[in-house]
């Protein structure tokens, strides 16, 4: 396991590993987070509790997520210093982890980051936003 400068992992939960490039997915698995800045201070509690209810829901309490706070945009600012909007603890964690998820994030004016979601994109090779839907009648 890595170690991280500023960040504390769970002490419970469950890598998600791959095999042949398809995750395996443990019940309990650790997925990091970024919580976003402006709206993703609304949005983030709202949407970790949809999807722990989902999951209940859906599993009858015998899966779960164990949450792992990281940084980036203005949020990492504060914790790591000026200009420290994706520090390497948030990648490391990503990395490690196999999978995150954000909240919006603010483009930093300066510090050499253009769009923390195109450096996101880029740092991982995610350049593919696929969103499937479905049509539920009624």
């Amino acid at each position: 396991m890595a170690t991280f400068e500023k960040l504390t992992a769970p002490s419970q939960g469950t890598a998600i590993r791959f095999e042949n490039g398809q995750p395996v997915v443990p019940n309990d698995p650790i997925i990091p987070f970024i919580r976003g800045d402006g709206t993703g201070v609304d949005i983030w509690p709202a949407t970790q509790k949809v999807l722990d209810a989902a999951i209940a829901k859906a599993y009858g309490g015998e899966r779960r997520i164990e949450w792992f706070k990281v940084y980036a945009g203005d949020e990492a600012c504060d914790l790591y210093g000026t200009y420290q909007y994706l520090p390497e603890d948030t990648l490391e964690a990503v990395r490690q982890y196999g999978v995150a998820i954000k909240g919006p994030l603010t483009t930093p004016v300066g510090g050499g980051i253009r769009s923390l979601n195109v450096a996101l994109r880029q740092i991982f090779d995610l350049y593919s936003c696929v969103r499937p839907c479905r049509y539920y009648e009624g």
